[in-house]
């Protein structure tokens, strides 16, 4: 039997008692499954994920969740940031408790078990240092943090601090709403593309905006001003919003049709 221990918060203890674990993450392939690492004599590369899954773990920390599967048991392995075509790969569970257990570096290393884990499997459920492991990414630590909207977590602890200090040249912090407005304003009637697809772009990464002054923009003589509104706006819970992206939606080119269409495929 191999040995793995998978980190979850510690809200979750008292059911994974009761039924395990359920299949609630999705691996490469789309399949429900979850992740876990083997249990190495290392204390530390057993749990390294720890301090990286408890950005995200609830106020009270994560536990660790020790499970036993057959060794024959089918997994994938691989880091996570393995290309397509590169990772992970499918074996047992034996072989990628070997695999792990002789690499230099296993740090950044994950096996996806796709499936639910029995309550049967589940051999203990132990408290851990709450302080172990990595966050970001194996040896992230002296490294300038990224504060592009792929990296970048909304709402933890000093991220908008981070962003005003280090703002990201295309993914901000935008600049205030009046500010935005000037340079609408600056760009002239019916105004320079350029330029209002570089306020446009400011714009769509607020969650509110004043729909009522950029309408107009829906009647720019140039295209990709219309489709840059449509992005800008697309994800505000601004009243007149809906209306805008009808009107849009009618547009008689077809960019600012199609990007009309995309955002209302995008949208639960």
């Amino acid at each position: 039997m191999a040995m793995f221990v998978h980190l979850t918060p510690t809200a979750n203890a008292a059911r994974i008692r009761r039924s395990g674990i359920r299949a609630i993450s999705h691996g490469r392939d789309g399949s429900r499954g979850l992740f876990c690492f083997p249990v190495l004599p290392s204390y530390t590369l057993t749990h390294q994920w720890l301090r990286e899954l408890a950005r995200h773990g609830g106020p009270r920390g994560l536990v660790a969740v020790h499970i036993r599967l057959p060794d024959d048991e089918p997994v994938t392995v691989g880091r996570y940031n393995d290309r397509p075509g590169r990772g992970p790969t499918a074996t047992t569970a034996s072989e990628a408790v070997r695999r792990i257990a002789a690499l230099d570096d296993p740090r950044g290393w994950e096996v996806f078990v796709p499936r639910a884990v029995t309550k049967r499997e589940v051999h203990r459920l132990r408290a851990v240092s709450q302080v172990n492991g990595w966050r970001y990414f194996p040896d992230s630590n002296g490294r300038t943090p990224c504060t592009c909207y792929g990296c970048r977590v909304r709402g933890e602890y000093g991220s908008q601090r981070l962003r005003e200090r280090r703002p990201h040249p295309l993914d901000g912090p935008a600049p205030a709403t009046p500010v935005l407005l000037r340079r609408i304003a600056a760009a002239g009637n019916p105004g320079d593309p350029t330029a209002l697809t570089e306020t446009l772009h400011w714009f769509g990464l607020r969650r509110r905006g004043p729909v009522d002054q950029l309408a107009r923009l829906g009647d720019h003589p140039d295209p990709r001003v219309r489709v840059a509104l449509v992005e800008a706006v697309a994800n505000w819970s601004t009243p007149g919003v809906k209306e805008l992206l009808h009107r849009l939606g009618q547009d008689p080119d077809a960019d600012v049709r199609e990007a009309v269409e995309h955002t209302r495929s995008e949208q639960p």
